[in-house]
């Protein structure tokens, strides 16, 4: 993956608490960083927010959360976290997560969640609207089952 594969970015500054003893990012805030910048990734598709997901019955769970790990971010320091949509299946979506701190590539993820009937907690289809939003919203296409 490249840097230029993803249209949606998000920035963050490194808190204090977000900081361990050896003076890095604990390994456990990178998931949060990832669902930050998620959120605002789909704020900017203009999709139902989780809110009237639920309204609807009808939300996004977490089915898979990668994370690996190249170099340390430090307190101070201003990520750029790239999130694109790799893959549409038919009830799943998979996205590819980077952190930046400016040329260097820190940490790379993957989300995968299943797109469900909230009651029944069986996946259901994604909505074609949605697969436009999507798509829309990507320079690559997502793979598309």
């Amino acid at each position: 993956m490249a840097r230029e594969d993803f249209s949606f970015f998000h920035s963050l500054r490194v808190r204090w608490a977000e900081v361990d003893m050896q003076g890095i990012v604990f390994n456990g805030h990178y998931l949060t960083y990832f669902d930050v910048a998620f959120t605002e990734y789909w704020r900017a598709t203009g999709l139902p927010d989780v809110l009237a997901q639920a309204a609807a019955g009808q939300e996004m769970f977490a089915r898979k959360a990668t994370v690996e790990y190249q170099a340390p971010a430090r307190f101070d320091d201003v990520l750029e976290i790239g999130v694109r949509c790799a893959a549409l299946g038919r009830s799943s979506m998979r996205f590819l997560l980077e952190i930046h701190r400016g040329d260097a590539h820190l940490v790379s993820g993957e989300l995968v969640y299943v797109y469900a009937d909230a009651a029944a907690r069986r996946g259901v289809p994604v909505p074609p609207d949605w697969r436009e939003r999507l798509m829309a919203m990507e320079k690559l296409a997502p793979e598309t089952a």
